[in-house]
């Protein structure tokens, strides 16, 4: 399945009689009143903190159905802050934009966010890597000696970090996650976390991929505690085929770590302005997550 270049590729939303409420890498959010919000995914990729100048086909719409898919998985342990992808269920206001919303927006609760993102990693791979071969230690945990790239943890291990809107997520402490929430709230996003890594992890890897680490927010909503922004999608976690796994070395993926490597051969500086990807990259990124989207879910996304 091989998506076109000539597919439209949005980069930018533009509603204007919305009001835009943040702007991220991926995401555009609009507030629709105090209570909801409306997410709607472009196609924009970031890589090394940049937004790059060329979007991948689908992506926006994989990420907005593979989170619907897991919020939908992981209901009996959290509640999420998804109200309706139902474009057809969307306030009359919304309707002339149906053709941009359709499949790449959900109208979300508002929630009051944690500062604090919820890493949780299965296997050592990337950042977690290089600090256990320097140090013998993941984000301040020992660990055994003589792990292998890529080897699973005996467990896996909880490693906050904090949220940057601009640059790079710093990896903190569990006791510098205590400081900042509490330790009541710490130890139970700890251990939700852990749950939910759990069960995705072991279905994702009955249907043939591994997710290594991902990452998950919360908040507070009337709900209580819950489940928001994207969920196990390739944006927020690495995934490994399944078949091709073999510790010892880096491992292919469905992720964006493609893109990664594709700059890193070109010897980006990491420096603005981004650079724009050849057509066969961004094809290539977007058929990895097209994939993604059908091992995880068992269905085709109809494009």
């Amino acid at each position: 399945m091989t998506p076109k270049l000539l597919d439209p590729v949005i980069l930018q939303t533009d509603f204007p009689d919305l009001q835009l409420l943040a702007s991220g890498k991926v995401r555009d959010v609009y507030q629709l009143d105090n209570e909801r919000l409306l997410f709607v995914a472009t196609d924009r990729i970031s890589a090394f903190d940049y937004v790059l100048a060329t979007g991948i086909p689908h992506k926006g719409r994989v990420l907005t159905q593979m989170s619907l898919f897991w919020f939908h998985f992981l209901s009996d342990i959290i509640p999420n802050h998804s109200i309706t992808a139902d474009v057809d269920r969307y306030p009359q206001s919304l309707q002339k934009y149906a053709d941009q919303l359709r499949g790449r927006s959900m109208i979300v609760q508002r929630a009051e966010m944690f500062p604090v993102e919820c890493v949780v990693r299965g296997y050592i791979s990337g950042s977690a890597w290089k600090e256990y071969q320097a140090t013998g230690k993941v984000c301040g945990i020992a660990l055994p000696a003589g792990l292998l790239e890529s080897e699973a943890f005996p467990e896996p291990i909880f490693t906050p970090a904090t949220k940057a809107v601009n640059g790079h997520d710093e990896n903190i402490s569990f006791a510098r996650m205590c400081e900042i929430l509490g330790t009541e709230t710490s130890s139970h996003l700890r251990e939700i976390t852990l749950r939910i890594y759990k069960k995705a992890a072991t279905y994702a890897r009955q249907r043939g991929i591994i997710v290594a680490d991902t990452k998950f927010e919360f908040g507070r909503t009337p709900k209580g505690i819950t489940l928001a922004d994207e969920v196990l999608t390739p944006d927020s976690s690495r995934f490994w085929p399944a078949a091709k796994y073999a510790p010892g070395r880096g491992q292919e993926s469905y992720d964006k770590q493609y893109v990664r490597d594709y700059l890193e051969e070109i010897r980006w500086n990491k420096q603005p302005p981004a650079p724009a990807l050849p057509a066969e990259v961004a094809n290539r990124t977007s058929e990895k997550y097209l994939d993604a989207y059908l091992q995880i879910t068992g269905h085709k996304l109809d494009v």
